[in-house]
C-alpha cells in the first residue's frame, strides 16, 4: 500500500462570511510530485497553508507527515520544506553565507555549494543577496527550501521571476528530489510546469477540488475530441472528431496523398483547466 506524505478530510477555512475552503478532501502519495492549480481567490493558498502549519482550520481532519500541522513539533519542521511566494532575506550576507547558515538549523543538511549550484547562483556565491535581481532572489528562496534535505517541500510559485535556463535547472532540481523519494507540493500558475513535473493535479475553483488526475487524463482531457485542421480551397478547414486517425485517413484519400497543411491537436492543459476553473466558479455563484 502506497504511504501518504498529506491526508485532509473536510476541510473548511472562513474569513467572516467569505468560505475560503468549502470541504476539500485529498491525499497526497509520500514520492510523488503534486500540483495544485487555481484562480487567484480559489482557496489554494489558504489549503497549502493550513498544510505548512502557517494557518488555522475552521473544521476537518489534516495529517502531514503523520503529525497534525495545527500542533507542530520542532522535529517536524525539520522534516518539511518551504519555499513562500514572497519571503524576507538575509540581504548583507552573501549567497554562500545565507545557504550555509541555513544549512546548520537542519540535521540532514544537502552540500550548501552543491544546492547553489543546482538553483544556478555558482557565479553569485560570493554577492550579497541585496545586490541580486528579484529573479536570483527567488533562487535563493528555492536554495533554503530544499537545503534542509526535506521529506516533504512546499513551493509556492516558485519559478516567478526565473528566465528559461533558470526554470531549466529548477525542474532538474525537482527531478532530483523527487528521485530521491522527496514528496513535492505546487501551487503555480505555469500550467507546462504542472504539467512537465507533477504526477498528479488537483484544480481548486470556488473553494472545492473540482478535478483531480494525472496531467495528461485531467478532466478527460485522454477522451476529449480532436481538432483536425487542414487546408482546402484555400480555406482552412477544422473538423472536431471522437476518431481523428480515421479522418486523417479519409483526408488522405480525398486529396490522394498529403493533405495540406494537416494538423491534429487534443485540449491543452490550459483548455481543461479553463474549462474547469469556469465550471468551478458557475457553480459557486448558482443560488
Amino acid at each position: 500500500m502506497t504511504q501518504s506524505a498529506v491526508k485532509v478530510r473536510g476541510l473548511a477555512k472562513r474569513y467572516g462570511d467569505v468560505q475560503a475552503v468549502g470541504g476539500i478532501d485529498l491525499e497526497i502519495h509520500a514520492g510523488e510530485v503534486f500540483a495544485i492549480l487555481g484562480p487567484n481567490g480559489a482557496g489554494k493558498s489558504t489549503t497549502v497553508e493550513i498544510l505548512e502549519g502557517y494557518r488555522r482550520r475552521d473544521a476537518g481532519e489534516v495529517s502531514v507527515l503523520g503529525t497534525d500541522p495545527q500542533h507542530p513539533t520542532r522535529l517536524w519542521r525539520s522534516r518539511v520544506g518551504i519555499v513562500l511566494q514572497t519571503a524576507n532575506d538575509t540581504a548583507e550576507l552573501t549567497v554562500r553565507e545565507t545557504v550555509r547558515h541555513f544549512a546548520g538549523y537542519y540535521p540532514n543538511a544537502r552540500d550548501p555549494d552543491e544546492v547553489i549550484a543546482k538553483v544556478g547562483l555558482t557565479e553569485k556565491a560570493g554577492s550579497r543577496v541585496r545586490q541580486l535581481s528579484g529573479g536570483q532572489r527567488r533562487r535563493v528562496d528555492v536554495a533554503l527550501g530544499v537545503i534542509g534535505n526535506p521529506e516533504l517541500l512546499f513551493l509556492d510559485e516558485p519559478t516567478t521571476g526565473f528566465d528559461p535556463e533558470a526554470r531549466r535547472r529548477f525542474w532538474d532540481l525537482m527531478e532530483d528530489l523527487a528521485h530521491d523519494g522527496t514528496t513535492i507540493v505546487l501551487t503555480t500558475h505555469y500550467l507546462d510546469e504542472a504539467e512537465a513535473l507533477a504526477d498528479r493535479v488537483a484544480v481548486i475553483a470556488g473553494g472545492r477540488i473540482v478535478a483531480e488526475g494525472e496531467p495528461a487524463t485531467l478532466g478527460g482531457r485522454a477522451t476529449a475530441k480532436a481538432r483536425v485542421s487542414w487546408l482546402e480551397a484555400g480555406e482552412r478547414r477544422h473538423l472536431e472528431t471522437g476518431t481523428p486517425t480515421r479522418t486523417v485517413m479519409e483526408l488522405t484519400r480525398r486529396f490522394d496523398g498529403e493533405v495540406p497543411e494537416l494538423t491534429v491537436t487534443r485540449p491543452s492543459l490550459e483548455d481543461i483547466y479553463l474549462g474547469l476553473i469556469g465550471a468551478g466558479t458557475r457553480a459557486e455563484v448558482s443560488p
